[in-house]
């Protein structure tokens, strides 16, 4: 026989136990807000650290089918050309190994990955392909946005460099806004693959009190390095011969006597003034750099090597003479 004393008891009892629970669960809450009203924003800022954004890009590694860039009307017919569109043309190289597999840029015109090199020396601690640290700063009534960034050493990978003629621009109604290239691609460089050391860049955007919009003072370890650069010459091509090409096995750049490489460049977007329209100015302000060409090979890659090339503390500099400063000035506009 059931007895409906105990139920109703037992009952009694895990009502009481939930009313326990849920006054525990709300004196914690409580507390916790408390705590966390007490916890305003000079008082959190001072927990973390300072206020800011930090950004982590995790990205192992970047591929690019093709890039075009456009020259939409071409070159002067009083110069030697027919005033028509054409592109410079980065894409894949159709090309597999000498093992076999398929060449890293058989498909993509780009592939951008991580340096792995020496057991990852040359990436960053978090192991993201960046780091951005954003800020903003009053810097007295002139304010200015402060991006600091550090990228991990990188691998990047560059298929078969061309020209070719622009295709039309997509028409109304067209399905994607591909524009693209139409006819024969003429190959100018077979590729050549880049590996850098970690860099660092200071991007200001506003009042940019450093002297340019980005700012360049880091040393980039390992070197840089750039890897199976082929320039071909199609102007000797038959219908049996290939076209001629000047291979270079690797080229390393580093600082005189060094292994190392220190960047020291700033960067600068220079607006309108009178009849000059505006251009990209960068002036680098390095020092002396050793450079090692290994393994020249002239007509083909599979040509024998001349040898290599060594270059021992070039020095640049820029100025008026009497006045010269290391470095040089670099700027790029359109025409």
């Amino acid at each position: 026989m059931i007895d409906i004393t105990k139920i109703k008891l037992l009952g009694e009892e895990r009502d009481e136990s939930i009313t326990k629970l849920a006054l525990v669960s709300s004196m914690a809450i409580s507390a916790n807000a408390m705590a966390m009203q007490a916890m305003d924003d000079a008082s959190l800022s001072a927990a973390t650290g300072q206020d800011g954004i930090s950004i982590g890009i995790g990205i192992s590694k970047v591929e690019i089918g093709k890039v075009f860039i456009h020259d939409n009307d071409g070159l002067a017919v009083a110069n030697g050309g027919t005033a028509t569109a054409g592109a410079i043309v980065i894409q894949g190289n159709g090309k597999d190994n000498a093992d076999g597999t398929a060449h890293v840029n058989k498909v993509n015109g780009i592939v951008i990955g991580a340096n792995y090199d020496n057991a990852g020396a040359y990436l960053l601690p978090s192991r993201n392909l960046a780091d951005l640290k954003i800020d903003t700063d009053a810097n007295g009534g002139n304010a200015f946005i402060n991006i600091a960034a550090q990228v991990s050493g990188l691998d990047i990978n560059i298929g078969q460099i061309g020209v070719v003629a622009s295709a039309d621009m997509p028409a109304t109604g067209a399905t994607s806004i591909r524009r693209g290239g139409t006819g024969t691609v003429n190959p100018i460089l077979s590729g050549l693959s880049l590996k850098t050391g970690p860099m660092s860049a200071n991007i200001q955007l506003g009042a940019a009190p450093q002297g340019a919009m980005i700012q360049l003072s880091a040393t980039m370890v390992g070197g840089l390095e750039i890897k199976d650069l082929g320039i071909l010459d199609n102007s000797t091509k038959t219908g049996t011969r290939a076209a001629g090409e000047i291979f270079v096995e690797s080229i390393k750049v580093a600082d005189a006597n060094s292994l190392d490489l220190t960047l020291n460049q700033k960067i600068s977007v220079i607006g309108e003034e009178g009849a000059n329209k505006g251009y990209i100015r960068m002036i680098s302000t390095s020092g002396a750099h050793d450079t090692y060409v290994k393994g020249v090979h002239l007509g083909s890659r599979n040509a024998a090597s001349i040898g290599d090339v060594e270059v021992q503390g070039m020095q640049t500099y820029y100025g008026a003479p009497g006045a010269y400063s290391p470095g040089a000035v670099i700027t790029i506009s359109g025409h």
